[in-house]
């Protein structure tokens, strides 16, 4: 059984009026991989800083296992711009010292491409203060690595990255799991979230909606995309209307009634929708007396299922 490094219980944080944490309760544990999503403002900052122990909570308690070794990365890095990468990585260690130890081999292998650090004008001796905002964030999560700790917290962590810092970034992470480690990262893209995290933490105004796996996120949506081609007539039964006018007012009026519909998005000839029901909608569909063409349904991304969830408790709690 994997060991618990956190608990976080009934934990709540107010700003004047405003709760940025109401009664958020979870626990992390050894090789967790979690993805805190949520709008600007909704608490992943917050929450990551209550975890960390880095504020305190107004009520509820935050609790660490004995001995926990915590590495946070928040969205400002302390690094000295004036000094140099082997200065905030590697420290007094001689070339021989540092080349020879596994465990800075790897990270560096892992975050730069190889321990001559390509891409930096001067490998690790290269100064800090002109470099990019992303190639900051990767030092400053190189040095947090090479000290090992039990739990790895991150606040979104790869702002500024491109697409190949990303994937080194996301692969080391995985590594990091796979080695007991536990990683908990806010993130704002949620495709991030869906490939990364075993657990996916949704944060609402400051509420916790929803805790598990992306696929429990997405079907506690509720809904599924359903796309398709009518014909060209635009009147989607083949028998009349004219060519190459899209669908007409009325057929669309006769797509907004289908059941079960939350959306639905009409462009040329294609319709795109999402239904609680996709299959009674379906159903419904051919009942009209219509022929869709490249018909296809498909579970909803976690980015959609984000939106519904949130949209449906907002309409909840009006």
């Amino acid at each position: 059984m994997a060991v618990n490094l956190v608990n976080v219980e009934a934990v709540s944080k107010v700003y004047g009026t405003r709760a940025l944490l109401d009664g958020v309760s979870l626990g992390v544990s050894e090789g967790d991989r979690i993805g805190v999503v949520g709008r600007n403002g909704d608490g992943k900052t917050t929450l990551i800083r209550m975890l960390a122990k880095l504020e305190e909570a107004d009520t509820g308690r935050v609790t660490h296992n004995g001995g926990l070794q915590l590495g946070v990365l928040t969205q400002h890095d302390s690094l000295d711009p004036t000094a140099t990468v082997r200065h905030e990585v590697i420290g007094d260690l001689a070339d021989h010292e540092w080349a020879g130890n596994a465990k800075i081999r790897d990270v560096l292998t892992g975050l730069f491409g190889g321990l001559d650090m390509p891409g930096f004008p001067q490998g690790v001796d290269t100064v800090i203060g002109p470099l990019s905002g992303g190639e900051r964030r990767r030092i400053a999560l190189a040095k947090l690595l090479i000290g090992e700790p039990d739990l790895i917290v991150l606040d979104e962590p790869t702002t500024g990255m491109d697409v190949t810092a990303r994937q080194a970034f996301w692969a080391t992470m995985r590594e990091q799991a796979d080695q007991g480690r536990a990683v908990l990262f806010a993130t704002h893209y949620l495709e991030e979230a869906d490939a990364i995290a075993d657990r996916v933490l949704v944060l609402h105004r400051g509420r916790l909606l929803a805790d598990g796996t992306a696929a429990e996120i997405k079907a506690k949506a509720g809904a599924r995309k359903v796309a398709f081609d009518l014909p060209a007539d635009g009147t989607g039964s083949g028998t009349g209307g004219t060519p190459g006018t899209g669908i007409d007012a009325a057929l669309a009026e006769r797509l907004r009634a289908l059941p079960h519909l939350t959306t639905l998005d009409v462009s040329g000839h294609t319709v795109r929708l999402q239904s609680t029901d996709a299959d009674a909608t379906v159903h419904a569909l051919y009942g009209l007396g219509l022929y869709p063409r490249n018909l296809e349904v498909a579970g909803l991304g976690l980015e959609q299922a984000f939106v519904a969830i949130t949209e449906a408790e907002e309409a909840r709690t009006r």
